[in-house]
Formats: structure tokens, sequence, C-alpha cells
């Protein structure tokens, strides 16, 4: 007797009441076409609106969806981290509700897996609906990233992917605050595929990613995979010192040597600023860095849960 293996799929939702039902209803027509047991996981990200309504009503007719409600709005790097803790299924899927991803490519997902990928991550050969500000910013923010970090992060991928058990029973022994997922899942390790797909735009509803967030999440993730910033200060501000030495050793040589007046009051000030901006700088990397680290020592949890519904399935063999 061989036990039919458990699918979960995680979907982080926040403020997604206009979407959801249209979603699970395109994502159950491909569950059901699965030869799996399936589970999904609604995390309810502290959403203000409809949300968390629209989920029970889907649960009252479908038991197989659970429903992961946190405390409050954690952040989806931290509601992702909930669903991870609470899925059961021998393969998880992450996928976010807005139909940006679509559900139809799971099965593909599940086939590389079934040939013995433990991560099966799906790259964005374009990206309908989004301002071509923000896709100039991603191209770049991805290529950067895997020039100043040790970690190679695939370009142009988002969350949606599949992952095996014991990928995510690696995931789930990192408890860090602050969290760049999309290198986590590279920085365990284990066999990894790509699969290509285009992306649609949202079906309705509002990105919550204005570039403010998204500034910070670049921050996070730079600071979470690499030194770098740290030793870019450290080599700016070496150049600036030598700069001025030898600024400072050139102007006493002429005023010795010719009785050339010393530079006046506009040359002064642009050096004193130039140095103080260079020490400026550098102290903002610093304090980045150790701003992370002060939350890391709190040990805080990452997150509360205000309820949790687990979702049901059949205990099928073959």
């Amino acid at each position: 007797m061989k036990s039919i293996p458990l699918l979960s799929v995680i979907v982080p939702a926040y403020n997604e009441e206009s979407v959801l039902e249209a979603f699970h209803q395109r994502l159950s027509s491909v569950l059901n076409s699965l030869p799996m047991q399936t589970e999904v996981l609604y995390v309810n990200d502290g959403s203000t609106d409809r949300t968390l309504d629209v989920i029970r009503s889907l649960r009252m007719n479908d038991h197989t969806i659970g429903i992961v409600d946190l405390s409050r709005n954690f952040g989806k790097e931290i509601a992702m981290a909930a669903g991870l803790d609470h899925a059961h299924g021998d393969a998880i899927v992450v996928i976010d509700a807005d139909l940006q991803d679509p559900p139809e490519l799971i099965p593909e997902l599940i086939q590389h897996w079934q040939q013995g990928y433990d991560g099966v991550y799906a790259v964005r050969l374009s990206r309908q609906g989004e301002s071509w500000l923000k896709k100039i910013t991603a191209h770049f923010f991805y290529r950067l990233i895997n020039r100043l970090s040790g970690t190679p992060i695939p370009e142009d991928t988002g969350d949606f992917r599949l992952l095996s058990r014991r990928a995510v029973d690696s995931l789930k022994g990192l408890h860090e605050q602050h969290r760049f997922t999309k290198g986590l899942f590279t920085w365990i390790g284990y066999p990894q595929k790509a699969v290509h797909y285009h992306r649609n735009p949202r079906l309705s509803g509002k990105t919550k990613w204005n570039y403010w967030r998204l500034w910070n999440f670049a921050l996070e993730g730079i600071t979470s995979f690499t030194t770098a910033p740290l030793k870019i200060g450290t080599y700016l501000g070496l150049l600036a010192a030598l700069s001025a030495f030898l600024y400072a050793g050139i102007t006493i040589y002429k005023t010795l040597a010719f009785g050339e007046p010393v530079r006046g009051y506009p040359s002064l000030m642009v050096v004193i600023l130039f140095l103080g901006g260079i020490q400026l700088i550098g102290i903002g990397i610093i304090g980045e860095y150790l701003g992370r680290v002060f939350d890391e020592t709190k040990v805080r949890p990452l997150y509360f849960l205000k309820d949790y519904i687990p979702p049901e399935h059949d205990n099928k063999s073959t």
C-alpha cells in the first residue's frame, strides 16, 4: 500500500477580497485534476477589508481549505513563513492570490518535483500590467544583488514556486526577523529548476508594493545576503582620506615653496562637505546593519496567530 502524496498550496492574502473567489475557482479546477491529495492554506495577513470573511465563506464549501489568521499585518515575508509552518504536504506551492501567477502552471511544477527537484521556481518572461519604471528597477535589482551576494538568486523570479518537504523543513529552521525569502529559497541549496512563464496583470485591486516598500524590500535583500555595502563604505572612506591627505600635502608644499596663500573659504567648504558626506554615508550603512542586528537580538517570535482552522483531506491510499 502506497499513500497518495499530499500537495499544500500556500496563499498569502492581504486585502484581496475582490479577487479571492475567482482565484480559488481557478485554483480548485487545477487541484481537482491532480492525482494527489491537496490542501490550500490561506494566510490572512491582518487584512482590513473582507478578505477573512471571503476565505471563511470559501471554506464552508471546501473543507480542504485551511485558514491561518495572523494577529496583525506582519508583511508578506512573515505570512509565507507562517504558511510554511502549517503546511503538511509532501510538496508545497507558494502562490499569490492576485492571479498574476497562473495556477495552471502548478502541474508542470509538480512534474519537475517528481523528477527529483526540491525547488521548482517560476521565472517571468514578461510582466504585463506593470510600469516601465518598476520593470527596469526590478531588472537591475536582481542583477545588482547577484553581483554583491555570494548566494546566487534567480533573476526575474518571484515567490511563485514549488518546494519539497525537506526544503520546507530546512526553511522552517531559519528564524531571522529580516527575511528575504527569495534568497533563503536558494541559500538552503538542494537541486532546483526553473520554469518560464508570462506574468499576467492583476485581475482586480491594487498592488500593495509601492516604490517606498520596494526600496525597503531591496535594502532587506542586500543587507540580508551581503556585507558588500560595508566594504564599499570602507573603501570609499579610505579613498576620501587618501585624497584629503594628498590635497593637504600639496597645499602645504605650495605654501612653503612658493609662498602661495592658502585657498579661501569656498575650497575649504567643499572639502569639509565632501568628507562630511562620506562619513554620513558610512554611518548610515553601518546603521542599517546595526538596526538589523538589534532586531535579531530580541529573539521575538516571527508572528502570532489570532486563529487557525486546519484543512481536511481524505486519507487515501493505492
